[in-house]
């Protein structure tokens, strides 16, 4: 069932797409002024609504469902399958004024392909607007890129996704605490796709109409706040005993690593930005329960740049490790006893 939630709650209009103004602002005033482009670039990590706000920006100017085109150059990949797109694009739109191609993951088209491409976008008839979309610009040739009027997409920030999470629960009949939507809007990773399919995974699970922290933790393999806190408060403590036997009691739960190592992360970057004074920048992103602890341990001076270096690359380290728990075990052992 996941990506059911995101289907039906995807933005349907202008009014719907949020925490994209910088491109909203400029693609609306586009479609009302009728100056449009005949090739658009939509980049920005997977989640974002690009293909959305592709599908919004091909009806604000007029073209009816019939004449879009979805196109996944991933699965279209080779030079005849472009050779083709080339010739249907001369065929007149059948009731608008535009035919709107809209090409996902364009990265993924072979260079003979991305030529073929090329020729088109260089010359596209009146009537042809194209809308690449893509995860990884650097991978797109800068002939194609220079053929295009250029629009990246921005992760949207933890708070814009809890808010997400609980508007989205809320329609759907379901009550959710402040903490259980900080949870999956984090584990979300900066991705409205991925938000609410952690969403309808547990509303798949629920045998109730309300969301605990511990259905979210149970459905996405996340540790319990406890674990998280526990390690940090480790650090903070140079109790390197106390940690060790956390991320022990972790393995036996089968928590996954990189989840683990993510949480922590989170929690130790917060400490370290409310030690310093930026909690305005953490505050929104935190329950109360949370912000209370992080302030309590903000205030030890053992948290510094250095550990957030030594957590991050242990998080790099983890996805492949022989043994999963290693990097965070020795980034402990490195923060904790400095004769180590």
């Amino acid at each position: 069932m996941e990506g059911v939630l995101y289907r039906k709650y995807r933005p349907k209009n202008w009014n719907d797409v949020v925490g994209q103004d910088h491109v909203v602002k400029v693609l609306a005033e586009e479609a009302k002024s009728g100056e449009i482009s005949h090739a658009y670039l939509f980049s920005g990590t997977r989640g974002t609504g690009k293909t959305s706000v592709a599908r919004i920006f091909a009806e604000a100017i007029g073209t009816s469902k019939n004449d879009i085109y979805e196109i996944d150059a991933a699965s279209n990949t080779s030079v005849e399958d472009i050779r083709a797109l080339n010739e249907s694009v001369f065929t007149l739109p059948f009731e608008s004024k535009y035919k709107v191609y809209i090409l996902d993951e364009v990265h993924m088209l072979s260079k003979s392909a991305s030529n073929a491409l090329l020729k088109t976008l260089e010359e596209p008839p009146q009537h042809v607007v194209f809308i690449l979309a893509t995860t990884e610009t650097h991978k797109i040739p800068e002939t194609v890129l220079s053929r295009c009027e250029t629009y990246t997409f921005k992760k949207p920030s933890q708070e814009i996704l809890k808010k997400v999470v609980v508007n989205v629960a809320k329609k759907e009949g379901y009550t959710i605490d402040d903490s259980s939507a900080e949870l999956i809007a984090l584990l979300g990773d900066g991705s409205f796709r991925d938000t609410l399919g952690i969403v309808q995974k547990i509303i798949s699970y629920s045998k109730d109409k309300k969301i605990s922290e511990d259905e979210v933790r149970l459905v996405t393999g996340a540790p319990a706040v406890e674990l998280v806190h526990n390690v940090v408060e480790a650090i903070a403590e140079k109790n390197l005993a106390k940690g060790l036997e956390t991320i022990k009691k972790a393995v036996s739960q089968n928590i996954d690593m990189s989840v683990f190592l993510k949480l922590i992360l989170h929690t130790a970057r917060a400490v370290l930005l409310v030690r310093f004074g930026a909690t305005n920048i953490v505050k929104d992103d935190l329950s109360e329960k949370e912000f209370n602890f992080v302030s309590s341990l903000s205030k030890t001076d053992n948290f510094s740049s250095r550990t957030l270096v030594e957590l991050l690359t242990a998080y790099e380290k983890t996805t492949g490790a022989y043994i999963p728990s290693l990097p965070l075990e020795l980034a402990l052992v490195n923060l904790i006893n400095e004769q180590a």
